[in-house]
C-alpha cells in the first residue's frame, strides 16, 4: 500500500532535538511538496503557586528562548526559498503537550508527525519529557522519531 504524504506535522519546543526533527521535517515536506506544519505547545500548568526553584529554571530558558526564535526566524525563510508551504503555530494550553500535538493532527489530517526524542531540560523537561512517547503511543499517523 503506496500512501502519499501532503501534510507533515513537526513540533518544536526549542531544543536541539526538535530543530533536528524540524529539519527532517523541511526535508520531507519539499521531496513530497507536502504542506508542512510547524507546532510550538505551551504548557500552561493549571497550579497557582509556581516554587522558587521553577522561576528560576523558566528565567534561564528566556535566552534559550531567543535563540529558539531566531532559528525560527531561519527555518521560515528557507521554506520560502525552498517552495515549502509552511504553516506555524503556538498553541497554550493547560492540557498534555502530546494530546494538543495529537488532537491538532487528527484536525488537520496530518499524514505523518515528525518528533524529536528529547525535549528542553529543567522545568519543561518534566512537562515534555514524555512527549514522544505519548505521540508514538496514541497517534493514528505514522510517525518520526529524530534523535
Amino acid at each position: 500500500m503506496k500512501r502519499r504524504v501532503s501534510k507533515v506535522l513537526v513540533g518544536i519546543d526549542g531544543s536541539s532535538h526538535s530543530f533536528r526533527a524540524a529539519e527532517y521535517a523541511m526535508e520531507i515536506s519539499k521531496k513530497y511538496m507536502a504542506k508542512l506544519f510547524a507546532v510550538t505547545v505551551t504548557y500552561i500548568p493549571t497550579k497557582s503557586r509556581v516554587s522558587q526553584q521553577e522561576v528560576i529554571e523558566v528565567g534561564a530558558g528566556l535566552s534559550e528562548m531567543d535563540k529558539a526564535e531566531k532559528w525560527f526566524e531561519s527555518f521560515t525563510q528557507r521554506a520560502k526559498q525552498n517552495g515549502i508551504d509552511l504553516k506555524t503555530e503556538l498553541v497554550n494550553s493547560q492540557r498534555p503537550v502530546d494530546y494538543v500535538i495529537l488532537e491538532y493532527a487528527e484536525k488537520e489530517n496530518i499524514d505523518l508527525i515528525v518528533i524529536g526524542t528529547r525535549g528542553r531540560t529543567g522545568l519543561s523537561k518534566i512537562m515534555l519529557g514524555s512527549v514522544a512517547s505519548g505521540i508514538v503511543t496514541y497517534s493514528h499517523s505514522p510517525i518520526l522519531v529524530v534523535k
